[in-house]
C-alpha cells in the first residue's frame, strides 16, 4: 500500500471539514453533552464501514455511472438532512442542566447517525475516488482495503470525540432557555442548508 501517510492526510482533512455529522454531534453534545454524543459518533463511523463496502461493489459502480441511481440516492440523502432540520427547528427551546443533563436513547442516536451517513452518497464517491489511488492491486486488496476503512472510522471517532470535548466546554454560554433555542434553530437551519445543497449537487 503506497502513500499512506498522505492518504491519512487527506482523511484527517476530510473528516474535519465541518458536514452534517459533525454538526450532529456538536448539537448532540451541546444538548447531552459528550457521553449523549457517543451514540451518534458510532453510528457515523459504522456507517463509514458499510459505505466502504458499497463502493467495492457494484452498487457502488451503480450509483457512479447510473443517473437514476444517483438522483435517487441524493433525494434520499437531501430528505432526510430537511427532515432532521425541521425537526430541530421546531424542536422546543431546551434548557441544558450543566449539573443533571439528560441523555437521549444511544440506540436511535447510533441509528441517527448510521442514517445520516448512509443517506450521503457523496460518501460513496469519496471511497470509489480515493481509495483505490493508494492500494496496490498487484498484492492483497482485502487487507489494503480494510486497513484503510478501519483508518477512517478511527479518524472518524477520534475527531468526532475532540468536537464533543470542544463543545462541551461551551456549554456553560448556552445553559439557558434562550441558548437552548438558539442551538435548535442553528442546528435545524444548518442541516436544510445541507439537505438543499445535496438536492441540488452534481455528481
Amino acid at each position: 500500500m503506497e502513500n499512506y501517510l498522505l492518504f491519512l492526510l487527506i482523511a484527517v482533512i476530510t473528516v474535519l471539514s465541518p458536514g452534517p455529522g459533525v454538526v450532529l454531534t456538536l448539537t448532540n453534545t451541546i444538548r447531552y453533552g459528550t457521553k449523549g454524543a457517543i451514540g451518534g459518533i458510532l453510528g457515523i463511523a459504522f456507517g463509514t464501514f458499510i459505505v466502504a463496502g458499497v463502493s467495492a461493489t457494484s452498487l457502488g459502480i451503480l450509483l457512479m455511472t447510473s443517473s437514476l441511481a444517483f438522483t435517487i440516492m441524493k433525494f434520499v440523502g437531501a430528505a432526510y438532512l430537511i427532515y432532521l432540520g425541521i425537526k430541530l427547528w421546531r424542536s422546543p427551546a431546551i434548557s441544558v442542566d450543566l449539573n443533571n443533563a439528560t441523555y437521549k436513547n444511544r440506540k436511535l442516536q447510533f441509528l441517527e447517525g448510521l442514517t445520516l451517513q448512509l443517506t450521503n452518497p457523496k460518501a460513496v464517491f469519496f471511497f470509489m475516488s480515493v481509495f483505490p489511488q493508494f492500494i496496490d492491486f498487484t498484492e492483497g486488496f482485502t487487507t489494503q482495503f480494510i486497513i484503510l476503512v478501519v483508518t477512517y472510522s478511527s479518524l472518524v471517532v477520534c475527531i468526532h470525540l475532540v468536537y464533543s470535548l470542544l463543545a462541551r466546554s461551551a456549554r456553560g454560554w448556552l445553559a439557558s432557555e434562550k441558548g437552548g433555542r438558539i442551538i435548535s434553530r442553528f442546528s435545524g437551519g444548518t442541516f436544510m442548508c445541507f439537505g438543499v445543497g445535496l438536492a441540488t449537487a452534481s455528481k
